[in-house]
């Protein structure tokens, strides 16, 4: 386990996947590493629910910093191409939180939740005195729909195509320039256009217009491990080797800039907001075209190769593998974006 950022699939298989409570027949689909949402079977249809912690800072405003981690919530359900549709919030606050702060906090969760047709029907609210910004609680998002809808990160299969959102590392770039812009040492055109990325970190909507414009085999979102990691996970879990064109993944204005100062590779640094598709080839223009008519960029980078392993659950798959440019592709197993934040961090507090 590495001392910051998500578990990795070693700490997972050997630490959390040999005790997961009790073994139920409605556990559709459980703790699986590499896919961020578990799936309940309730008299033959499908609840979709994902739990994350919630992030507030208060540099970031606190009506854009609600938004960005009710965002990053209900993200983990509406990749599974079911709408989300219920929200269950708890909130430990830090005693410097105002109630006016948390008023438009709250406030700003309501109207996004109206707008997307959420409900709240649970929650917890208090203040104590050991939590601190940013991590101010955790979240569970549900949605129902029918099992044979739901779209699995680990679906993809041989002749699909890849589609990417947004594009690597806009949300890290994003944060970092808005948080520490004056540490970043950079002129402020490109602090601008770094911040400017920010308004890349949403995907709800995006997920769900890809979803119905379909066919979709899988989809995962670009949060910590970057792109490395999730198309990693997503080849890993079908079984399948993703063939990447590098020149084809775009780059939004001031993440390469970024990036190279502060050392980061771009691909591994989380990246909320984009989001790897694997599209039916009947399906493709479909999908782009739903996307961009959102204003959301998005690019064809690849293709879904069969690597012959037959999935049967005999014990023999080999797993999948990522090529980029013909050479492969690791999965970078520590986000350098954690590194960068502490850095940052440190030489703002000097």
């Amino acid at each position: 386990m590495s001392d910051l950022g998500k578990i990795d699939r070693q700490f997972f298989d050997r630490r959390v996947a040999p005790n997961l409570g009790a073994e139920r027949d409605d556990v559709a689909i459980g703790p699986t590493h590499g896919v961020d949402f578990g799936v309940l079977d309730i008299d033959g249809r499908a609840l979709v629910t994902a739990t994350d912690p919630l992030s507030i800072a208060p540099p970031l405003g606190f009506e854009r910093a609600a938004r960005f981690a009710l965002d990053l919530v209900l993200a983990d359900v509406a990749v599974s191409g079911i709408a989300p549709s219920h929200l269950s919030i708890c909130f430990t606050l830090p005693e410097t939180m105002t109630d006016e702060q948390f008023g438009t906090v709250w406030e700003t969760i309501h109207a996004e939740c109206v707008d997307l047709g959420v409900a709240v029907v649970t929650g917890h609210t208090a203040r104590y005195s050991d939590p601190s910004h940013p991590w101010v609680g955790a979240a569970t998002a549900m949605g129902v729909g029918e099992h044979d809808d739901i779209v699995r990160p680990d679906g993809a299969s041989d002749g699909d195509r890849l589609l990417l959102t947004t594009g690597p590392a806009a949300e890290t770039v994003g944060l970092l320039s808005t948080l520490f812009p004056a540490e970043l040492g950079l002129p402020d055109d490109i602090v601008g256009a770094a911040q400017d990325r920010l308004e890349d970190v949403y995907c709800v909507r995006d997920a769900l217009t890809a979803a119905a414009a379909g066919p979709v085999t899988a989809m995962h979102d670009v949060t910590e491990g970057g792109l490395a990691g999730a198309l990693n996970e997503m080849a890993d879990g079908a079984g399948v080797r993703f063939s990447i064109d590098s020149e084809a993944v775009p780059m939004r204005p001031g993440v390469e800039r970024v990036c190279e100062h502060l050392e980061i590779d771009p691909w591994a640094a989380t990246s909320s907001g984009s989001l790897v598709i694997a599209v039916d080839p009947a399906g493709v223009d479909a999908v782009r075209e739903a996307l961009e008519a959102r204003g959301t960029a998005v690019a064809e980078i690849g293709r879904v190769v069969d690597t012959g392993d037959d999935r049967d659950g005999d014990g023999d798959d080999q797993g999948g593998e990522v090529l980029v440019d013909g050479d492969r592709l690791e999965h970078p197993r520590v986000d350098p974006s954690w590194r960068a934040y502490a850095d940052l961090a440190g030489a703002a507090n000097e």
